[in-house]
């Protein structure tokens, strides 16, 4: 249960397949526009529900809940062994060691 005031994320169509403008690139014409959005909560939800958030610009968008207390999970993948030897070498061409 999300409660009042609960950073959230929702997401909304905003447009259709075939509302699209038809001079999009053909693989664009034939998705919805999508929209995610995070913001307040203005009323408590369970995920799934219709609801309405006010963003930190305060602007009050509607849409499903979909996330309570987002964080960003995105990386930089995996590591790369490589890099440490190419930081080494540049290190002692730059600065002559690895100061």
């Amino acid at each position: 249960m999300a409660k009042k005031n609960d950073w959230v994320r929702i997401h909304r169509v905003v447009l259709p397949a075939e509302g699209r403008n038809p001079n999009l690139p053909e693989d664009t014409a034939k998705v919805p526009l999508e929209m995610w959005t995070k913001g307040f909560l203005q009323a408590d939800a369970e995920i799934g529900d219709e609801v309405e958030v006010k963003t930190a610009t305060g602007r009050i968008e509607k849409g499903t809940l979909i996330e309570v207390n987002p964080h960003y999970t995105h990386s930089y993948g995996e590591f790369v062994p490589e890099l440490v030897q190419i930081d080494t070498q540049l290190r002692e061409i730059l600065f002559g060691g690895e100061k």
